[in-house]
């Protein structure tokens, strides 16, 4: 099967399940949310006691999320979706506040690209330098590779290597076949695959999602029993490589910070990788009262938005001892039946 042959969804026009429902996706699960369409843009709205309201996969479409907010947000307003506040971002490619609504600073790794030279030679570390040689030594090789059955079942075989990974429970373990094809094949027509591979296995991939001058890496995984021949650092260079020769001005890598927590292992690791945090306004605009007191409030915050960086760690710390705990105990119990 050829990425020709398989049907995606629109980002912006999601997949609606049954009237005024969206299938969406949260921790990896298939979910159903209210939405509505306004604008050619699908609202989804999350939440219990406070709805909030955005653009379905807001980081995949095209051009700017919200073009006329004014005129969006009124439609919203009067529309069947009961929301309490609808939030969306400015692209990261136009950093400067251009609304006059309230709004917080967001955040995305972004690689400014200019050559494959200039990453390697000029804007990362000695360690990743080594490791990208050093993948290349010990046999693994990267190569753009069509989204077909055998890739799939690669990558299945990729996520079901372990149920946990840096310590915390890993989304898509357990995936079948279908439920993998399904969610990788979004927004193909915009997307292209790299395939790590060592003796013909496919130890790690990426997924490039490309939005105006920007490629995204929505996914990015590789086998932990492979780490040794360091796959990842081979991905991210051939991935630099690809939107170097597409003349790509920005590669992305999620978020640069989370919440409170601006220093982790991960921010680290892009950092080495050349990502830099640029930041950009994201809007919050109360639609009813209790929307209006909760955007004073700031009640829409996510709790790592709120609680201090230590506390943030400390969490992570003891999720990641219960975690290896919890490893141990089932190996000690699966050693005595």
């Amino acid at each position: 099967m050829t990425n020709q042959s398989i049907s995606a969804t629109p980002a912006g026009l999601a997949k609606e399940i049954k009237p005024g429902f969206t299938e969406i996706q949260f921790r990896g699960k298939a979910i159903s949310a209210p939405s509505v369409t306004i604008e050619n843009r699908t609202v989804v709205a999350r939440g219990k006691w406070l709805k909030v309201a955005s653009v379905h996969d807001e980081k995949s479409v095209e051009g700017r999320v919200v073009e006329d907010p004014q005129q969006f947000i009124e439609r919203l307003a009067k529309s069947e979706l009961k929301a309490d506040i609808f939030t969306f971002p400015q692209r990261m490619t136009e950093p400067e506040p251009m609304y006059p609504y309230a709004f917080e600073w967001d955040n995305a790794a972004a690689l400014p690209i200019t050559t494959y030279e200039d990453w390697l030679g000029k804007k990362i570390g000695t360690d990743v330098k080594q490791n990208v040689k050093k993948a290349a030594k010990r046999g693994v090789v990267t190569r753009t590779v069509p989204f077909d059955d055998a890739f799939v079942r690669g990558i299945v075989e990729i996520y079901n290597e372990s149920p946990t990974r840096q310590g915390r429970p890993f989304w898509h373990y357990g995936k079948g076949f279908e439920a993998v094809k399904n969610e990788t094949a979004h927004c193909l027509e915009r997307s292209e695959f790299i395939g790590a591979y060592f003796q013909d296995e496919l130890i790690g991939f990426v997924k490039l999602l490309y939005v105006g001058q920007t490629a995204d890496l929505v996914l990015i995984v590789s086998k932990q029993n492979h780490f040794d021949k360091k796959p990842t650092n081979a991905l991210i260079a051939k991935a630099v490589e690809v939107c170097a020769s597409k003349g790509i001005a920005y590669l992305l890598y999620a978020k640069f910070a989370y919440g409170n927590k601006a220093n982790s292992s991960l921010a680290d690791f892009k950092k080495r990788n050349g990502f830099e945090q640029i930041r950009f306004p994201r809007y919050y605009i109360p639609l009813t009262w209790k929307g209006r007191v909760a955007a004073r409030l700031k009640l829409y915050r996510d709790i790592k938005e709120i609680l201090p960086e230590q506390v943030i760690k400390a969490g992570v710390n003891l999720r990641s001892m219960l975690n290896k705990r919890a490893r141990g105990t089932g190996k000690a119990e699966a050693a005595t039946n």
